[in-house]
């Protein structure tokens, strides 16, 4: 058998060629996938973080009304009312007015009649009589003694005892002149009358009823109102206070006149703070001689401020309440939460009326999440600029 020929050395060296490609193919691969696998690592990340950082809805606070009034809520009464009780018991013998009426001062409204108190004054005038008579013949007893004192027919313990029994007599008499007196000014009040020039509000009686003196926890028989000037009462929130100054006109506007308005001036405060409402009561002067304004109606009172107020407005959702206070999220420059403590000058229900603690300036997130806090950042949706749109508000 011929010998074995050994391999040729070109074939060694082609499958060692193709070995290290296979080695640098494979490192390329490796190197490819582990890359490719960081950058997308890196995305995710880049997504997730992204995704973490809440997006909120921002914008500059209302501020397109600059307010040269203030205009609340009021409530109209007569500047003089008056509720007649009885003040003494008895029937209803008539009535000479109903609502409505026009009447004067002293003019009479009803007559009472009342058997007890006549026989009251009858009985009270027997007992003036015979204590009249007792206490005139205690001192004809008392002059007797003193002329005889000198002839000792009369003793001095005698005459001190007279002396004695025509004082009280005496004093008998004025206790029964005062109950008399008494009951004829109770007398007086048999007729009810109006207390001043006025129109009658209510009338809570009739013919045969029967009267109670004093209120008893019953209605009065009648109301009478002057109405010639009415008092508008408002509350004014506690940071308007000191720019509503005792006669500052006002406009006063009730439904039943639409389009119209009626004069009024500021009379008086109470200068005090309500803590449950944080607002001051304050009452207006309005001249009603027309007779047009009703008493106990509602009216729109418009304020005159003393010089022009932006009012600064946001959403109701816009405010967080929470341990340490009122405060509004705004966002800075950097997209980063501020927490602003504010308070509130009036709530109108979907939008509330801040009175300190923003600025126009300020670009408010209208509803914010819960547990939102200082220096939190975030996206915002809404991206105008601060300056264009107050520029674009005003």
């Amino acid at each position: 058998m011929p010998p074995e020929t050994p391999a040729p050395a070109v074939s060694r060296r082609k499958l060692g060629a193709a070995a290290v490609v296979i080695v640098a193919v494979a490192a390329v691969v490796v190197v490819s996938g582990i890359t490719t696998r960081q950058t997308a690592d890196a995305r995710l990340r880049d997504w997730t973080e992204k995704r973490a950082i809440p997006m909120v809805s921002a914008a500059p606070p209302d501020t397109k009304t600059t307010r040269t009034t203030l205009d609340l809520p009021g409530r109209l009464e007569a500047y003089a009312q008056a509720q007649l009780f009885a003040r003494v018991s008895g029937y209803i013998k008539e009535w000479k007015v109903d609502i409505g009426a026009h009447v004067k001062a002293g003019q009479l409204l009803a007559e009472i009649e009342a058997p007890d108190l006549d026989q009251q004054l009858m009985q009270a005038q027997a007992d003036l009589a015979s204590a009249q008579a007792n206490a005139t013949l205690s001192a004809a007893n008392l002059r007797r003694g003193q002329e005889l004192i000198g002839s000792g027919a009369v003793s001095r313990l005698d005459l001190e005892q007279r002396a004695a029994d025509a004082s009280n007599k005496a004093g008998v008499v004025k206790s029964m002149q005062a109950n008399l007196d008494r009951l004829r000014a109770l007398e007086k009040y048999k007729r009810i009358v109006a207390p001043f020039d006025g129109i009658v509000t209510a009338r809570a009686t009739d013919v045969g009823a029967l009267i109670n003196a004093g209120a008893g926890g019953g209605p009065a028989l009648f109301v009478v109102s002057d109405i010639s000037r009415l008092r508008a009462f408002v509350n004014v929130p506690q940071s308007y206070v000191p720019s509503i100054k005792i006669g500052t006109k006002a406009q006063i506007a009730v439904p039943e006149y639409p389009g119209r308005t009626f004069p009024a001036t500021v009379e008086a405060s109470t200068r005090s703070v309500d803590a449950a409402s944080g607002t001051t009561r304050m009452q207006l002067l309005v001249d009603n001689a027309t007779g047009e304004l009703m008493t106990g109606a509602f009216a729109n009172v418009s304020l005159d401020l003393p010089k022009p107020e932006v009012a600064i407005s946001v959403p109701a959702s816009a405010l967080i309440f929470d341990q340490s206070g009122l405060h509004v999220a705004t966002v800075d420059a950097q997209d980063r939460v501020v927490l602003k403590t504010v308070t509130i000058a009036r709530d109108m229900g979907q939008t509330i009326e801040i009175g300190s603690g923003l600025t126009a300036e300020d670009r408010v997130i209208e509803s914010p999440q819960d547990g939102i806090s200082t220096g939190d950042e975030v996206h915002v949706a809404n991206t105008a600029p601060p300056a264009a749109v107050a520029k674009d508000q005003h």
